[in-house]
C-alpha cells in the first residue's frame, strides 16, 4: 500500500516582506487549486493513501470538494495549532506511516520545520512562499505524477532523488537550531517580525546553495561562488565597510548592493564563527535564535539534509524505463474499457480511419 504525505502551509506566501518589498500574495484558494491537481496526478498512478497536514483553512478537505478519486485521503493524526511545529508534527507521522515521498507547499521555511520531522522521507516541495531557493516552480499535475513514481518505487532513489546538506547552528558547543539554504547573522538583540528586510543590519552570511539565478541571499554568494543543490560544500561570507559591491536581487521588486568583506568557500563540518554579539541569526529568512553576549555561536555545514525528488530527473528516468509508455502497449483502449461518451468518439474516428 502506497502512502504519500501532503504539508500545504496555509501561512506561506504572506510575511512582512509584501508590505516592505514586491512579493505578490500567495492565497489559500490557490493552494487548494494546486492540492486538487496534486491529489489528481496521484490517484492517476495508483498512490492508494494521503495524509495531510490539518489547517483552519481546511486546504486538502477544500480540494477534494470538486473531484472523486478511489485514494484514501485522512489528516494525521493529531491537533493542530496553527504554528511552525505543526509542520514538524505532520512529517514526523508522515514517517511512521510509511510514506514513500512528501509533497510541501511553502517557501524555503516551510521546509526548514517539515526536515526538523524527518530526511529520510523524499520530500518535493512546491513553491508557493517568498525567497524560494529549496522549491521549485512546478506544474502540480506533474509533480503528483513524479511523487507518485518516487512513491510507488517504479524509479529508483538514485535516479530521481538527491541529498542536500543543511546547516546547523551552534550555541556553546550544541546543535540548537537548522537551516536548508542560509544562515544570516543579524546586528539586532531580538527576534522581532522574524522576516529579514533590512540589509543594513546583516553581518554574516553562510550558505549552502548559492546560486546567482536566484532571489534572497542565496543570489548574493551565487554572484561571487556558486554551489549546487548536492555540493558537499558551503559559502561564508563576511559583510562590512569597503569590501566588494555585490549587486543582487534580496527580495521580490527589490536590487541592493551590498558590500562583501571576505568570501571562503566551507568544507563539510567546517564552522564560521559569529562575531557578532549580542546579535540574531535568521534562518531560511526568518529570524529564529537569539545569541546573547558571552555566548559562542558558530554556523557550520554538515550532511544529512533532505532527501529531495528533482522532478526532471525523475520524468525522464520514468521515460527512459518506459514506466509511463511501456513497449507493445496498445495505442488505444478498446471502447469497452472507455465512459460511453468516450466510447463514441472512439468508434467514430475508427470509421473515418477506415
Amino acid at each position: 500500500m502506497t502512502t504519500v504525505g501532503i504539508i500545504a502551509n496555509p501561512a506561506s506566501g504572506k510575511d512582512i516582506r509584501r508590505l516592505v518589498a514586491y512579493g505578490s500574495v500567495f492565497d489559500n484558494q490557490e493552494k487548494v487549486r494546486i492540492v486538487r491537481r496534486l491529489l489528481l496526478g496521484l490517484a492517476a498512478l495508483g498512490v492508494d493513501r494521503v495524509c495531510f497536514l490539518p489547517d483552519s483553512f481546511g486546504i486538502v478537505p477544500r480540494a477534494l470538494d470538486q473531484i472523486q478519486i478511489p485514494t484514501t485521503v485522512f489528516p494525521a493524526d493529531f491537533r493542530a495549532r496553527g504554528e511552525q511545529d505543526d509542520s514538524t508534527r505532520a512529517a514526523r507521522i508522515m514517517e511512521e506511516l510509511g510514506a514513500g515521498c512528501i509533497l510541501t507547499l511553502g517557501g524555503d521555511g516551510t521546509n526548514r520545520v517539515v526536515a526538523k520531522g524527518t530526511t529520510s522521507v523524499p520530500v518535493l516541495p512546491i513553491s508557493t512562499g517568498t525567497n524560494n531557493v529549496f522549491p521549485v516552480m512546478i506544474e502540480a499535475t506533474v509533480a503528483g505524477v513524479a511523487a507518485a513514481l518516487v512513491a510507488r518505487g517504479l524509479v529508483p532513489l538514485e535516479e530521481s532523488t538527491f541529498r542536500s546538506t543543511k546547516l546547523e547552528v551552534l550555541l556553546d558547543g550544541k546543535a540548537v537550531d537548522l537551516a536548508l539554504v542560509d544562515a544570516v547573522v543579524c546586528d539586532e538583540a531580538f527576534v522581532g517580525s522574524r522576516a529579514v528586510w533590512d540589509l543594513a543590519t546583516v553581518r554574516q552570511i553562510v550558505l549552502n546553495r548559492a546560486d546567482p539565478g536566484t532571489i534572497g541571499f542565496s543570489s548574493i554568494g551565487g554572484l561571487l561562488h556558486s554551489i549546487a543543490p548536492d555540493a558537499p560544500e558551503g559559502l561564508a561570507l563576511e559583510l562590512g565597510t569597503g569590501g566588494r559591491p555585490v549587486t543582487a536581487p534580496v527580495a521580490p521588486g527589490m536590487v541592493q548592493t551590498v558590500h562583501v568583506v571576505s568570501c571562503r568557500v566551507l568544507k563539510l563540518g567546517e564552522e564560521m564563527v559569529v562575531r557578532c554579539l549580542p546579535s540574531v541569526i535568521a534562518l531560511d529568512g526568518e529570524r529564529e535564535v537569539e545569541v546573547r553576549a558571552g555566548q559562542r555561536a558558530a554556523i557550520r555545514v554538515v550532511e544529512g539534509g533532505p532527501l529531495v525528488v528533482d522532478v526532471k530527473r525523475t520524468m525522464s528516468a520514468a521515460a527512459k524505463r518506459g514506466v509511463l509508455a511501456p513497449a507493445g502497449a496498445k495505442t488505444a483502449p478498446e471502447p469497452s474499457a472507455l465512459p460511453e461518451a468516450m466510447k463514441k468518439i472512439v468508434e467514430r474516428s475508427r470509421s473515418f480511419g477506415a
